[in-house]
C-alpha cells in the first residue's frame, strides 16, 4: 500500500483503533499492538521480536509476552476494519470450548489465520517452523490442531489496496 495501513482512516477512525475496539468488545482484556509505533493511537506497543519477518514472527512475539495465567490470545491484523466484537467472541469461545485445539480461526469465504485465537501450546511448533524459514501464518495453522469458526465474510474483508479502502 506504500504506507502504514494501521493509521489509515475508515469512517474517520484509524484501522488499528477499529480493530482494537472490536477486540475489546469481544472480550479481550489486554489489547496490544505488535511492532511499529501505534502508541499515538492509544495502543500499548510490544516490540516485534522479528521485525519485517512476516506475520508468523508477530504471532510468536505475542505468544512469548503472554502471561502464564492467560490461556488464550487473539490475533487480528490491523487491516480488518469491519471486524466485530461478536466475531472475536465467537472465535475465542470456540477455542476455549475445544481444549485440544491449538488455534481457532475465523472462516468467511476462506480461512483467515490473522483473525484467530491461539493457545500458548502452539508456540513450540510456531518457533520450529519459523526457524526453518517459514513466515506464513497459513503454514503454521496447517501444522496445528485447528478449530474453524464460520464468520460472516464481510467481517473478514481486509484492506490491501487504496481501492479496498474506498470500498
Amino acid at each position: 500500500m506504500g504506507r502504514d495501513k494501521s493509521t489509515m482512516l475508515v469512517d474517520g477512525v484509524p484501522m488499528a483503533a477499529r480493530v482494537a475496539a472490536a477486540l475489546a468488545a469481544g472480550g479481550c482484556v489486554h489489547v496490544v499492538a505488535i511492532g511499529g509505533d501505534r502508541a499515538a493511537l492509544g495502543l500499548t506497543v510490544v516490540p516485534d521480536l522479528h521485525p519485517g519477518e512476516g506475520p508468523l514472527g508477530g504471532i510468536i512475539t505475542a505468544l512469548r509476552q503472554l502471561p502464564d495465567e492467560v490461556e488464550a490470545m487473539f490475533v487480528a491484523s490491523c487491516d480488518l476494519p469491519a471486524l466485530t466484537g461478536a466475531a472475536v467472541h465467537a472465535v475465542l469461545e470456540a477455542l476455549l470450548d475445544h481444549p485440544t485445539a491449538d488455534v481457532a480461526i475465523a472462516v468467511g469465504h476462506r480461512d483467515q489465520p490473522l483473525c484467530s485465537a491461539w493457545r500458548p501450546t502452539a508456540l513450540p511448533t510456531l518457533e520450529h517452523l519459523f526457524h526453518t524459514g517459514e513466515r506464513r501464518a497459513t503454514a503454521a495453522v496447517e501444522a496445528l490442531t485447528v478449530e474453524r469458526v464460520p464468520v460472516a465474510a464481510q467481517v473478514l474483508v481486509n484492506v490491501n489496496t487504496i481501492a479496498d479502502l474506498h470500498e
